[in-house]
């Protein structure tokens, strides 16, 4: 492989791009582990990578030099499968920052269950009570 094609030879505006993909995935992976451990930190965790994800999104044509309209026609109409990621990567997370702020969201992760039984009233611990 020729020297010309590393990441040293990108422009720095590229490599901020990338740099936002790269911390939009990590982000997104963390919340999507403290929202399995209903942790609600989790929730904002999953709408921060999404708007990490959304910003680098709008910040690639940018780093290119590409107006945003041509760039966002290319996306939709011709971009043949260069493109579907975007496409999905758009769709998914308005999808994922929706669902993340959503009220049942965070009320699921607030739900604390009881650690232990309670078993109260007269006779609770006897054998008549079986």
């Amino acid at each position: 492989m020729p020297a010309e094609f590393s990441l040293g030879a990108l422009p720095g505006l590229v490599l901020a791009d990338l740099a936002g993909y790269l911390v939009a995935g990590l982000v997104l992976l963390l919340g999507s582990l403290a929202t399995f451990f209903r942790a609600t930190a989790g929730a904002v965790l999953l709408g921060l990578g999404a708007l990490l994800a959304i910003g680098a999104l709008l910040v690639e044509p940018v780093s290119v030099g590409v107006p945003l309209a041509r760039f966002t026609d290319a996306m939709f109409t011709h971009g043949g499968f260069a493109m579907v990621d975007r496409v999905a990567l758009a769709g998914l997370a308005v999808l994922v920052l929706v669902l993340a702020f959503l009220p049942p969201t965070f009320r699921y992760l607030r739900y604390r269950t009881p650690a232990l039984p309670v078993f109260s009233g007269q006779g609770a611990y006897s054998s008549r009570s079986w």
